[in-house]
């Protein structure tokens, strides 16, 4: 068993911080609740992974090939307080993300169908594009998970959360291993 499922990762991460960044609920959802803003999608990118990413999360190679990646900005009131990546079998995601601009969750709970959410690592990235679209100095907190259906990986997701999330959740704490995006993301905004 993992240090996450184990609950032994982020024991440096202040109460608010591991409620958001190991918790299996909705972080589109919390961050509408911590800002009181309407969540917006902002979409970079959709579109074929051709070739493998050695960056991507480990979990992403169970995933049945061909692969679509997608990308995305998660701002409330004009705020950008994450950026989120996922990584989906074509004919899954053809199928369960209709309205590509709305989140992730909304597009899976639309027909009331069970999901399980598992999240598989924690850690911190830094990248100038980050740094430059949340207005503070890296590194930022990450984790990827999976979201299973009837016993099979749907998708893959990575998430970043900007500081300004201390806002609402105080300080965050000190630093673990660091995890670096793909160098091949195209520059925020």
């Amino acid at each position: 068993m993992g240090e996450v499922l184990a609950g032994r990762a982020g024991q440096q991460l202040s109460g608010g911080w591991k409620l958001l960044l190991l918790g299996d609920g909705s972080p589109t959802r919390h961050l509408q609740l911590l800002s009181g803003k309407p969540l917006e999608v902002e979409l970079i990118a959709m579109a074929p992974q051709i070739e493998a990413d050695a960056l991507a999360p480990l979990e992403v190679a169970d995933l049945e090939q061909p692969l679509l990646r997608r990308q995305v900005w998660l701002a409330c009131g004009g705020l950008s307080l994450g950026w989120a990546e996922s990584w989906w079998n074509r004919s899954a995601a053809e199928s369960q993300l209709r309205d590509r601009n709305q989140p992730i969750w909304h597009s899976l709970t639309e027909g009331r169908t069970e999901l399980f959410r598992q999240v598989d690592g924690l850690g911190q990235v830094e990248a100038a594009w980050l740094e430059q679209r949340f207005g503070y100095p890296g590194p930022f907190w990450s984790r990827h998970y999976r979201f299973f259906r009837q016993g099979r990986a749907l998708t893959v997701i990575r998430e970043v959360f900007s500081p300004a999330l201390e806002t609402w959740l105080g300080p965050a704490a000190a630093s673990s291993t660091p995890v670096r995006p793909s160098a091949t993301l195209p520059p925020a905004g």
